[in-house]
This record gives C-alpha cells, sequence and structure tokens, in this order.
C-alpha cells in the first residue's frame, strides 16, 4: 500500500484538499463469506445462449473473464458489467452478475455515476473500438482523465461487426470495406496512445487468444484503484478475419511481439537475433540488434510503468504500426492518483459534516428550496 497521498499533492493545492487518501481497487468492495463455498466459474454464467459468429474472439474473452471472476473472492451480487452498443456489448448478458447493455458509447457515463454513488461495486465496462472510440470518443477520455474506478475492456476488431463491416476508427489506412469500397483514408487511433494521452493511471494490451497473459492483465486492472483500460486484440472471422495474424502467428510472434517488463529494457526477437529499444540522441525510440549495440546508438530504453510522467510510456506505445511490426504488449502505466469517485464522495461527506445532515423531511425540503426561492399564485 502507498503512502497516503492527498489532493492537493495531486491537484496542487488550494481549497480541493480534503485529505483523501490512496485506496487499493477493491477496497471497498464487500468480499465472499468464509464460511462459503469458493466460487467457480459456474458461478458466474448465465443461463443465456451465446450469440455470437462461430470463431469469434469474444468467446476467448467471455471465457477468460468468467474463470478470472472467482479469483476477486468478492460477491457476485457486487460486481456489474456495463456496456454500450456491438457485438462485445452482449457481454453482461452471459456473466450471473448484475449489468446493463446501455446505449451506443454511454458506457463510460453511466458507469461513471454507478461507481461514484456505489463504491461497494466493482464496476467493468465492456467496449469496442467503434463504440468507444467513434460516438463514445468524449465519454471515455474524459472518465480516463477522471481517473474514476473502473476496469474498461476495449475489445478492438478494427471493423464494425455487429453492422456487418464497416471500418472503424482503429482500421489500417487503405482498408476496404462496405463504406469505404477503395480504400479507407482515415488514420486510425492507437488506442494505448490516446489513453496514455489523456494521462489514464492504467493501460495495458493482450490478445484474445493468450488466456495466461490476459489472466495477468485482468488481475492488474482489477487491484488497481482508477480508471483501467486493457484493450484486447480480438479476431472478428466474418468481417475481419486474420486482422491480427501477424502477431499470432508462432513463426512470427518472436520477431514482432514486444512483451514489457518493468524495471527490463525493451526487447524483441529470439536469442542470436534480439534487438534492444533505444533512445538516439535526437529523441527518437529505434530497435538496435542487441549484440552490436554501440554507445553511439543511444541510451537503452528500460521500461517503467510505474513513471508519473507518461511521456516515455507514450514513446513506446508508438512503436506499434498498422502493419504490426513491432507490438509493444503488457502493462504501459500503472500509476496512483485519488480518484474523482473518491474525491466526490469526500467532498459530500466534508459538507455533510460541516452543516449537518436534514435531520426531518421538512429540513430536507427547506434545504431544497433554498433562500431564493417564492411562490407564484
Amino acid at each position: 500500500m502507498a503512502h497516503p497521498l492527498h489532493t492537493a499533492d495531486v491537484l496542487g493545492g488550494g481549497s480541493t484538499d480534503i485529505g483523501m487518501p490512496l485506496r487499493h481497487g477493491l477496497d471497498l468492495i464487500p468480499r465472499a463469506q468464509p464460511d462459503q463455498a469458493p466460487a467457480t466459474k459456474k458461478d458466474f454464467t448465465s443461463d443465456q445462449e451465446v450469440r455470437w459468429c462461430p470463431g469469434c474472439g469474444d468467446y476467448i474473452i467471455l471465457n477468460t473473464v468468467q474463470s478470472f471472476l472467482p479469483e476477486l473472492g468478492l460477491r457476485k451480487e457486487n460486481i456489474v458489467f456495463i456496456s454500450g452498443i456491438g457485438c462485445s456489448s452482449r457481454f453482461p448478458y452471459y456473466l450471473d452478475t448484475f449489468g446493463m447493455h446501455s446505449i451506443h458509447g454511454r458506457a463510460p457515463a453511466i458507469a461513471t455515476g454507478l461507481a461514484t454513488s456505489r463504491p461497494d461495486l466493482s464496476v467493468w465496462v465492456i467496449t469496442g473500438d467503434g463504440d468507444a472510440l467513434s460516438i463514445g470518443g468524449n465519454h471515455l477520455i474524459h472518465a480516463l482523465r477522471r481517473n474514476v474506478n473502473l476496469t474498461i475492456l476495449l475489445f478492438n476488431n478494427r471493423i464494425y461487426g455487429l453492422t456487418k463491416g464497416q471500418y472503424s476508427p482503429t482500421s489500417e489506412p487503405g482498408k476496404i470495406t462496405k463504406s469505404t469500397p477503395v480504400g479507407s483514408v482515415d488514420m486510425p487511433f492507437n488506442p494505448v496512445s490516446l489513453a496514455l494521452g489523456a494521462e489514464a493511471t492504467f493501460v495495458a494490451r493482450s490478445l484474445d487468444n493468450d488466456r495466461a497473459h490476459l489472466s495477468e492483465i485482468l488481475r492488474a486492472a482489477a487491484a488497481h484503484r482508477g480508471t483501467a483500460l486493457v484493450e484486447i486484440y480480438q479476431n472478428c472471422p466474418i468481417f475481419n478475419d486474420g486482422a491480427f495474424d501477424a502477431i499470432k502467428d508462432r513463426d512470427q510472434q518472436e520477431a514482432r511481439l514486444v512483451h514489457l517488463t518493468h524495471g527490463e529494457p525493451v526487447r524483441v526477437g529470439a536469442e542470436g537475433s534480439r534487438q534492444v529499444l533505444v533512445r538516439s540522441t535526437d529523441g527518437r525510440l529505434r530497435f538496435v540488434a542487441e549484440t552490436e549495440r554501440t554507445e553511439s546508438d543511444g541510451q537503452i530504453v528500460v521500461h517503467d510503468r510505474h513513471d508519473p510522467d507518461p511521456s516515455q510510456q507514450f514513446a513506446i506505445s508508438r512503436i506499434d504500426d498498422s502493419r504490426m511490426t513491432h507490438v509493444p504488449m503488457g502493462i504501459f502505466r500503472q500509476v496512483e492518483r485519488p480518484t474523482y469517485d473518491d474525491l466526490v464522495r469526500g467532498q459530500l461527506d466534508a459538507a455533510v459534516a460541516a452543516a449537518g445532515a436534514p435531520a426531518t423531511d421538512a429540513d430536507l425540503a427547506a434545504l431544497i428550496a433554498g433562500k431564493d426561492t417564492w411562490t407564484v399564485a
């Protein structure tokens, strides 16, 4: 547990300091009773028929989440999944927890209200690249900058699947789809870079078919207090099949996947052909052969996910490109900052302590009416 950090330490002082200590992500959420049998995957599996296309990557993610949730040790009645619109947003139906299938792009806004009013809940947001980054773009970045205590899983398949195959905000340039018959001219979003630019306190990326890695990322995200964004590369076998084959193929993985490990140099490749990331004198990052590196190549980049300055984490996210020449995977950023919902509740508690809570209905009515009200005959 980190030392207590007051609001003024983060917000620059002034009247906003209400002495709010940092907390673990699950601190306020009731645990399952010790005399209860340990929960299993079956306890988190609903009776609803799963209605995704055969081979959809969503199946793997669902299975991974259902298997992971018992590890939290929480009552399932205190876990909530909120989604927007899209294939991924059917997720809440298939989990035996509370949930809400909400409106297009607005899941972060609804989840913000719930997390602020109900600190006893573990609130998760399920969204896709279209839902989160097109119509929901504003809601996403404001949830990230506010640092609401949410865990956001962003399924990125680089296509609109539910509406049958239009290009999305993460589709690569030149992508031919039903809505771009001669190729997309849009520059795509990099969701990790976007989150780091918004100074999200937890940002990570994983693959749908790497269950061990995804489970590890989910553990860290759930334990984080604040907004945790996990981008998951997910295959759509109908409208964008093979979008991530370059990093799923065993023969290409080692040369392309950059596994981020805190405190370790950023490397890619197998033994004998390994490359290391360096920062050149002009500030640019590039890979050089580890065995041939000289001082003139630049300083080796060591990954620090706890660095409060996101500049290097952002730079690492930019070595990714739409061709997936090198793709960083893992936790990019994991820092602590007071959460929006904790701060709001702290202000409300302070106001009640200073003024006192209304003792009767009449007192409450007088408070609502205020001093500047009048009756019109």
